[in-house]
């Protein structure tokens, strides 16, 4: 349902300055949902369209869109633990909102227009966004997809890689070159006639977020649908390191998943080691070591991301107001962000790691599928190199050097 009108819960309708605590009352059920069958979709390799039904049903994509443009008014905390959530349940479907999350910010924080005013119109009407940029077969950054004038309409011809979450969305982007070789953007109905969405992901994890190719064949374009392209480099700046902060969230959900899946395989499956001094798994010490570990781990992953989470808050709201240290508040947030990533890579590879020591060879049992922890988190943490993010970090309390810190790219 439109956001942008009252929500009638029962019999009572809900005015506008409760909207966003209704939309966060959603959450529990529609991840308990979304939960059930996770691990056989992973084992089977099925698409969770059923629960991108429910994230639009819910109107969970208008999460960001401030009050005075008809939405909740949701801030970064409440849209990273959203995307922590459902990662506990299934980081696929966590991991496959990031485009759309990205698009989103990106409209809240551009300057009025007509064109703001259609996008934020199409996600309060629950509209989910993504697309593809990366071209296959050709250096980062260079485009080969072609946007050809035909009389009074366009052509695009093309074939785009890393489309994440495209089968899932309403609306797509692209980046293409035209005819004055200027790189131009379209945004077009997912359902436009020669867009093929190809799902061939082959991906050891994250198997399920459609993050594979896209063949654009000769599509019709409108003149009306030629995007514009943002010079803002703060927005980008903020957008960057809002994207690394999504995927820093999806495997914080996996942790969450790991204790979860730690706890009910020792109280209902596990059995006691052969030497140990305990009757029964739950009261091995060994047991409850590896247990106990795995839940620190998960404390202190939720505290880093949520820190993170609040300080780009802060660099949202001073952008929005144009800050004057605006730029100070956006390194604070790239420079949270990586020593947040440094940090939770190993523990959450770690809680992956040991959960299979709560039980014997068991536990290794395809039915439990225990393995995909692992698998989706290196995949998440593959996105951006963590050396890299380490190094800069020394970089900056050594020399203050703020140069990659700057760059909107993968910080």
């Amino acid at each position: 349902m439109a956001l942008n009108q009252s929500i009638n819960i029962g019999s009572s309708a809900i005015d506008r300055s409760d909207v966003l605590g209704v939309l966060l009352a959603r959450i529990p059920a529609l991840v308990k949902e979304i939960a059930r069958d996770a691990s056989r979709r992973d084992l089977e390799r099925e698409l969770p369209f059923a629960a991108f039904a429910l994230i639009r049903e819910a109107g969970l994509g208008a999460l960001r869109i401030p009050r005075q443009w008809g939405g909740p008014g949701g801030s970064v905390v409440d849209y990273i633990d959203l995307i922590a959530t459902l990662a506990s349940a299934d980081p696929n479907v966590a991991h496959a909102l990031r485009s759309h999350f990205n698009f989103t910010e990106a409209v809240i924080h551009s300057a009025d227009s007509a064109e703001k005013r259609d996008y934020i119109s199409k996600i309060l009407d629950g509209k989910l966004f993504a697309g593809a940029h990366t071209e296959v077969g050709a250096p980062l950054g260079t485009i080969l997809t072609r946007l050809t004038r035909v009389g009074d309409h366009y052509r695009l011809s093309g074939k785009k890689w890393y489309a994440t979450g495209s089968a899932y969305s309403d609306f797509l982007s692209f980046s293409a070159i035209d005819d004055d070789g200027k790189m131009v953007s379209v945004l077009l109905p997912a359902d436009r006639p020669g867009i093929n969405v190809l799902d061939d992901w082959d991906g050891m994890g994250q198997r399920l977020t459609a993050s594979g190719g896209i063949l654009l064949d000769n599509v019709e374009v409108l003149a009306s649908e030629l995007k514009t392209r943002s010079t803002h480099a703060d927005v980008g700046r903020h957008c960057s390191s809002l994207r690394q902060l999504h995927l820093a969230a999806c495997a914080a959900g996996v942790v969450r998943n790991i204790r979860e899946d730690a706890i009910d395989y020792v109280r209902k499956q596990a059995r006691a080691a052969m030497h140990s001094s305990a009757q029964i798994a739950r009261d091995d010490p060994f047991v409850q070591q590896v247990v106990g570990e795995i839940a620190a781990n998960a404390y202190a992953v939720d505290g880093l991301i949520a820190t993170t989470s609040r300080i780009l808050d802060d660099s949202s709201q001073a952008l929005l107001a144009t800050a004057e240290n605006l730029d100070q508040q956006l390194i604070d947030a790239s420079i949270s962000n990586a020593q947040m990533q440094v940090v939770i890579a190993k523990l959450a590879l770690r809680s992956a790691e040991i959960l299979f020591e709560v039980g014997g060879g068991s536990a290794t049992s395809r039915k439990y599928n225990f393995d995909r922890h692992w698998r989706n988190i290196r995949t998440v943490l593959n996105h951006n190199p963590l050396l890299h993010k380490a190094r800069v970090v020394g970089d900056f309390y050594l020399n203050e050097t703020t140069t990659h810190l700057r760059e909107g790219l993968v910080f």
